[in-house]
């Protein structure tokens, strides 16, 4: 535990917990947002279709090297 001799010291614990409180919170928001652009329908779309194209091409790779 920290022991304070001054009111400034106390001051300047404050502010600097006060800074860092509110990064936490930006770093908060800044998380939030990216989670929701990830969740959007249209990530999950861009998603399934390079997937599927990806196997779709292997598909079409191996059907014309078996022939």
């Amino acid at each position: 535990m920290k022991s304070y001799t001054t009111i400034e010291d106390i001051n300047k614990d404050l502010k600097r917990l006060n800074l860092e409180r509110q990064i936490a919170w930006e770093e908060m928001k800044g998380i939030k947002h990216e989670i929701e652009e990830d969740l959007r329908p249209y990530n999950w779309m861009n998603t399934a279709l390079s997937a599927g194209k990806k196997y779709g091409i292997l598909y079409l790779i191996r059907k014309l090297f078996r022939k």
